[in-house]
């Protein structure tokens, strides 16, 4: 009984461990990638080449500033300081490949004879590079990164480091000292085969010479017949082809007659419409006062702007709204068909509708709603 109370206990706690992992988890998930979490908020982190100076709050995003000089960072991170850039020295028998940048550390390369030969993940050091020694022939050459590739010549094995001669094999070895089987002379048919092919081909040729002779004679009596029965129909042909062109005149003539007049209903229509609405400063102000918050974001990724010019949006902004705005900006400058520039520049009715649907699709149908009505669209 009281090994059954322990077990019970043992599987109690285990469940209980497993919970509050997986609690654990999902908290810490809570952020996203180029995300970090303090005090409850998930800030952005810094760009590759840049460090942290100021945590982000709940209205405003961190603060980020270049690395300095002979600094770096090539990671997306929230450091309060870059790492220190490489140098690359003569001692060490390598020289300098790539100066350092503030997102890239300064790239170093062994001299010409030597190679990498890695420590760890940033550490090596720089070797000669390996020379094929007696018997041997060179498989890879020596690069910066790799040491040379030797083998054994033909005719050898390796042993004991060394490449000795096939002569010494034993069994061990009879793989690597195995010689191909000399070829075979060819092998000459029997005369009788011979006399058999030949009158075979021959009675090929006269068998393809008979079937074109008698394919030619077809086709002249073929010719000749269709030449007689053409000068028959000739006439026929003369009286249909004139009722033909009447018809096919008629035809035309009430076909352009339709087309005029659609084409004029067309050009009416369209000429009811507008050329644009609303200039974008003030439709981008439109749509901030409308659109929640914390949808801002869903709503400019629907309408085509990338995360990359999400986050760099952010990062040239301090307040949200300001941030939304060029984001907003984004889409609306790169829309087709807009016309004018600087404060007369204004929206194609065509990407506004677009906007609209958007909207309703992120269940903001009271917004679009309110622009319909601002901007009397129907």
């Amino acid at each position: 009984m009281e090994g059954i109370g322990n077990q019970g206990r043992c599987t109690f706690t285990v469940l209980l461990l497993m919970l509050m992992s997986s609690g654990v988890l999902t908290i810490e998930n809570k952020c996203k990638p180029w995300e970090y979490e303090i005090d409850g908020i998930c800030c952005n982190k810094c760009h590759p080449g840049f460090k942290l100076v100021e945590k982000c709050t709940s209205n405003t995003i961190s603060v980020c500033e270049p690395c300095g000089d002979g600094e770096f960072s090539d990671q997306i991170n929230f450091s309060l300081t870059c790492r220190r850039c490489k140098t690359c020295k003569d001692s060490k028998l390598e020289y300098q490949v790539s100066a350092c940048r503030n997102d890239s550390n300064t790239k170093c390369q062994c001299n010409k004879g030597y190679y990498k030969n890695n420590i760890d993940s940033e550490t090596y050091d720089c070797l000669k590079c390996k020379t094929c020694g007696l018997n041997e022939i060179e498989i890879q050459p020596c690069t910066p990164e790799t040491n040379t590739v030797c083998d054994c010549q033909e005719n050898f094995f390796r042993e004991k480091g060394k490449c000795e001669p096939c002569s010494r094999c034993s069994l061990k070895c009879a793989q690597h000292c195995t010689t191909p089987a000399p070829p075979k002379g060819p092998v000459h048919p029997h005369p009788q085969f011979m006399n058999v092919i030949i009158g075979f081909s021959v009675l090929v040729v006269l068998l393809v010479l008979g079937i074109l002779i008698t394919f030619i004679v077809t086709k002249r009596s073929f010719n000749k017949k269709m030449l007689s029965l053409s000068s028959r129909s000739s006439v026929q042909q003369k009286e249909q082809s004139k009722d033909f062109l009447v018809s096919i005149n008629e035809t035309s003539v009430e076909t352009s007659l339709e087309e005029a007049a659609e084409t004029s209903l067309v050009e009416q229509e369209l000429s009811k419409l507008p050329d644009c609405v609303p200039m974008i400063p003030d439709l981008i102000y439109s749509v901030l006062d409308l659109v929640p918050l914390q949808q801002m974001k869903q709503l400019v990724r629907a309408l085509g702007v990338t995360d990359t010019e999400i986050e760099q949006a952010e990062m040239d902004n301090r307040y949200c709204r300001e941030a939304h705005y060029q984001m907003l900006r984004v889409w609306a400058q790169r829309a087709p068909q807009t016309v004018g520039g600087g404060k007369a520049e204004t929206v194609n009715r065509q990407v506004l509708e677009e906007l609209l649907s958007k909207l309703r699709q992120l269940h903001l149908s009271r917004a679009a709603e309110e622009l319909e009505t601002k901007y009397a669209i129907q």
